[in-house]
């Protein structure tokens, strides 16, 4: 671990001055930033090594929430040189990888193949394998996550799973049959810093996909959960960083330039604001990769662009690409904790409200949005009453509650 300790000074130091990580999943083409055509080889996009599985992955990974034409993006993706892929039953695009696997089957080889399911119980896993094994077209899951560990179970079953013995003989049993070469999970619970303190813990997992705060305070719980499991040598991989409505697929107003104007880096590399965030999220080195749903030729290429040209960002840059990402009004809250609702004195959901209206708006998905908003109870789902300008104040992004609630309350219901 001196190894680790020693690698950790900078970017310790890094993080107290504000750690922006980024790039969300709409990374499209404005104005004449990272116009810069990508290298020709494949081969040159990065790698990095995730955690104690010892497989060196592309620092970009496609999501691949099912769209129209997704067979080709995931091929274009493939042809640019991104080499990770995610997936999950409920995305509904497994049957793309079965398709892709018959007509190429030297793609497998190549690819780092990851995919989830809801399980109530570890145990449940054994099933649930054999069930994406069949859709996905192959004998073998790279790495194989229970989705969204929390939101089926209660916060202390959570914690009690990542380490306990039905978890860690499963995860054994499906890496000695050759069906998962490794076990993790993927969480964007509010509490999710205890859940990550638990795997740390536990040492049963290889691999968590989390959903990753823009800006990290050195001293917060999920900094210091992240370390934890690094320091364990758990491989972790960055989801959900952003979206807003000025940073989506159709930005309003001039908020670009004004990205580009207020952060010299950016012109100075020649990227765009969404390429500058995703260099700024590979400046933390704890992340392996950045899972972010590409959903057209463009948001590849760019993406592709930034990752074959990074660098690490400067603090003073960060802070910068940070203060204008929140004057920009997020939708989401990476960093969600629960504290709006307790500020806006409600027991409704609000940072699951405005995730799922993200889903809706900005990652594509508006089936799974309008379900999961679906399955919230009553009381989660009512904000009346509630104090939001409270909220707002409280939340680490500032999102503006008033405008979102309403919007989210008529696009979901």
């Amino acid at each position: 671990m001196a190894e680790a300790q020693g690698r950790g000074t900078d970017r310790r130091a890094f993080l107290q001055a504000g750690a922006l990580a980024a790039a969300g999943s709409a990374v499209t083409t404005f104005g004449e930033a990272a116009q810069q055509p990508a290298a020709d080889r494949p081969e040159d996009l990065p790698r990095r090594k995730l955690g104690k599985t010892g497989v060196e992955v592309t620092i970009l990974e496609q999501g691949t929430v099912l769209g129209p034409g997704f067979d080709r993006i995931m091929r274009t993706s493939y042809a640019g040189g991104v080499r990770a892929f995610d997936t999950a039953k409920v995305y509904r695009s497994e049957p793309l990888f079965k398709k892709w696997f018959a007509q190429a089957p030297e793609v497998r080889k190549q690819i780092f193949l990851v995919t989830k399911d809801m399980v109530r119980t570890p145990s449940q896993m054994r099933k649930t394998v054999d069930e994406r094994l069949s859709d996905l077209g192959t004998d073998y899951i790279d790495l194989y996550l229970i989705h969204g560990l929390g939101d089926e179970h209660p916060l202390d079953q959570a914690i009690a799973m990542v380490k306990s013995k039905e978890l860690a003989e499963t995860a054994d049993a499906l890496r000695k049959s050759g069906k998962a070469r490794f076990i993790g999970f993927s969480t964007h619970h509010k509490d999710r810093a205890a859940i990550l303190q638990a795997a740390a813990g536990g040492g049963i997992v290889d691999a968590i996909m989390l959903q990753y705060h823009p800006w990290l305070d050195r001293e917060s719980a999920l900094n210091k959960a992240i370390d934890a499991c690094w320091k364990k040598d758990i491989g972790l991989i960055s989801m959900k960083q952003i979206a807003s409505h000025n940073f989506g697929d159709a930005p309003k107003g001039d908020i670009l330039k004004d990205v580009v104007a207020k952060v010299p880096m950016l012109k100075e590399r020649n990227l765009s604001p969404f390429q500058g965030l995703l260099h700024a999220i590979w400046t933390d080195e704890r992340i392996a990769c950045v899972c972010t749903s590409m959903r057209n030729t463009d948001q590849i290429r760019q993406n592709i662009d930034a990752a074959r040209r990074y660098e690490p960002v400067k603090a003073a840059e960060i802070e910068r690409l940070r203060d204008v990402l929140l004057a920009a009004g997020p939708t989401m809250c990476a960093d969600c904790d629960g504290r709006c609702s307790a500020a806006g004195g409600t027991a409704a959901e609000l940072g699951n409200i405005t995730r799922f209206l993200t889903y809706h708006e900005h990652h594509g998905d508006r089936a799974e949005a309008r379900r999961q908003f679906g399955r919230l109870s009553s009381e989660a789902r009512d904000w009346s009453g509630a104090d939001l300008e409270a909220a707002r104040a409280a939340c680490p992004n500032r999102l503006d509650f008033a405008r979102l609630l309403p919007e989210a309350e008529r696009l979901l219901s």
